[in-house]
């Protein structure tokens, strides 16, 4: 056993090699678009008691884009109820959503 210590460049091209096989890998599920819209007409109402509302703008890969529109659009809590409630709710109802994001 040999006690060489690794070098900077050893390490360098032990991690591309990792991440250029891992990216080579990533596969999406397809997202159900059907399942998406019946999920978001589920949430609709709770954001439009509030005076606000979304719009699906599109999906792909993974990435559900929405815009929040009304009372929403403005509200400092907009993030908060992008990421507790609608993106957790679109993870949990629909197969291959990983990623909400609001424009």
């Amino acid at each position: 056993m040999t006690n060489d210590p690794l070098t900077i460049t050893d390490a360098a091209d032990a991690s591309e090699t990792t991440d250029t096989e891992s990216d080579s890998e990533v596969t999406f599920e397809p997202i159900d678009l059907d399942t998406l819209n019946e999920t978001i007409e589920y949430i609709r109402p709770a954001l439009q008691s509030d005076g606000g509302d979304m719009v699906l703008l599109g999906a792909n890969e993974g990435k559900v884009t929405i815009q929040l529109v009304g009372a929403c659009g403005g509200c400092p809590m907009s993030t908060m109820t992008l990421t507790a409630g609608i993106e957790r709710i679109l993870r949990d109802r629909v197969p291959g959503v990983n990623e909400v994001i609001a424009v």
